[in-house]
Parts: structure tokens; C-alpha cells; sequence
């Protein structure tokens, strides 16, 4: 693994500042996201919020440019895991929908993502979507200087697991800063005490994806929609994360 680059004040200022209009998006959203609305439908109220922040949308046009990422925000409802194309499907009630937003504000990047519930779910899915935002926390309780990324894996493992749901392993949190996908590697899974060692300033994403059933998963034509193998639902949470002399500091709240 290439080494870490620790984030300066100045740079965690600014990643500040990106994290806050990442989360202020959310709330512009929340009001909007209940039967009926469509996905592309919130794609633009995210767009237009973004820009006139003086931001500019981290997703969209992202990618090959044989296939570039077409939204400014990725809605995954249901079974999609991650990385759903906000389209024209209309959210029905008992939906869930994972609303991803990564901006770019003064050349640097916030990132997170929140599972909404549409109108009345079941109390399955319910308990789906409350253990994965609880998984979220776990892993960011872990974060501190000389803790481990296994230690992040290990906590949201073993309660995701310890309630009878299933981790997605393909795909992982990340560093960010200057780019949206950088080092270091945070998997959602792991063993207690291995991985690199965590320092002030190293500024990552935590983003469990847990399942409701098995942990398979299954890529889309599209290229870009992921979806559980079973098409059992799948939830996600997500925030970016800056290690701090004395433990954590979460920039997308």
C-alpha cells in the first residue's frame, strides 16, 4: 500500500466546509424523498444546491469515459447496494433508498451517504436500515490514533453479523481529500489489531453496506448498478472521518 498522506488544519478546514454542504444536501433532500417523487427528481434538487454553494457535483460525469457516472447523486432503492442511477423510478411506500453525495468545494472532497425510509417499511427492513446506521457508528467509535483498520471491519462485522445480517465485502471506504478515491482501503470487515495503524490527519470515509440477506452481490449491464445476488434489501450508511490528536472528528455531519 502506498503511504497515507496526513491532512494539514488548513485542509481539514476546507474538507470542513465540503462535509457541511454534503449533510446540508441531505436536508434540502429529506423533505422530498416520499411516494411519488422520482430519483431524477432528487438528483436536481441535489444539483441545484450544490452549485449555488459553489461546489461542483463529485459523481457526476465521474468514471471511463466510455460509461461516466450520470447523476450527481447515487440512489440505490431496495436491493441495489450501491451506486443506483437516479432515473425516472418513482419511490413507492416501504422503499428504502441510499442517497449517496460526494462535492467537490475548493479543491477538496466530502462524501457521505444516508438510507431514507419511504412512508411505512416493514419492521424487517426497519431493522435493517437502524443496524447498519448503528454499524457506522461502531466503526467510527474504533477511530483513534493508534487504533487499526481491522478494528473498524471487526466492529461493524461482528454486529451486522451478530444479528443475522451480511456484510458486502467488494466494496470498501476510502481515503479522500485532494481525490475523491484515495488510501487507504477501509474494509467493512476484518480481524481486531491488523491493518495500518491510524494517525492525526489521516482523513478517510466509513461506509458499511449491510444486507438483509446474503452477502453476494452482482454488477448491473449498466456498469454501475450493484445489487444483492438474492435481491434481498440492502442498506447503507456513510461519513467521512478525520483522525484527531484525541480521537476522531466526523466532517459530514
Amino acid at each position: 500500500m502506498s503511504r497515507v498522506a496526513l491532512k494539514s488544519a488548513r485542509e481539514i478546514e476546507i474538507m470542513r466546509r465540503a462535509g457541511a454542504l454534503v449533510a446540508e444536501t441531505f436536508r434540502v433532500l429529506e423533505p422530498y424523498v416520499k411516494p411519488g417523487v422520482t430519483l431524477k427528481e432528487l438528483d436536481t434538487l441535489a444539483e441545484e444546491h450544490i452549485r449555488r454553494a459553489g461546489a461542483v457535483p463529485a459523481y457526476l460525469g465521474y468514471g471511463p469515459k466510455s460509461s461516466p457516472f450520470p447523476g450527481t447523486i447515487c440512489a440505490s432503492v431496495n436491493e441495489v447496494i450501491c451506486h443506483g442511477i437516479p432515473d425516472g423510478r418513482v419511490l413507492e411506500d416501504g422503499d428504502i433508498v441510499g442517497v449517496d453525495i460526494g462535492v467537490l468545494l475548493d479543491g477538496y472532497y466530502g462524501d457521505a451517504c444516508y438510507t431514507y425510509t419511504v412512508g411505512t417499511v416493514s419492521e424487517r427492513v426497519q431493522g435493517l436500515v437502524d443496524t447498519t446506521r448503528e454499524c457506522l457508528n461502531a466503526g467510527l467509535e474504533v477511530v483513534r490514533p493508534g487504533a487499526r483498520l481491522g478494528d473498524i471491519g471487526y466492529a461493524i462485522q461482528s454486529l451486522a453479523e451478530g444479528r443475522g445480517y451480511s456484510v458486502v465485502h467488494e466494496y470498501t471506504g476510502h481515503g479522500i481529500g485532494k481525490k475523491l478515491h484515495d488510501e487507504p482501503t477501509v474494509y467493512h470487515h476484518g480481524v481486531r489489531y491488523t491493518g495500518l495503524k491510524l494517525q492525526p490527519g489521516m482523513v478517510f470515509t466509513i461506509e458499511p453496506m449491510i444486507n438483509l440477506g446474503r452477502p453476494e452481490t452482482r454488477l448491473l449491464s449498466d456498469k454501475w448498478t450493484v445489487i444483492t445476488a438474492d435481491k434481498q434489501p440492502s442498506a447503507q450508511f456513510e461519513h467521512t472521518v478525520v483522525v484527531t490528536n484525541k480521537g476522531h472528528e466526523v466532517l459530514t455531519l
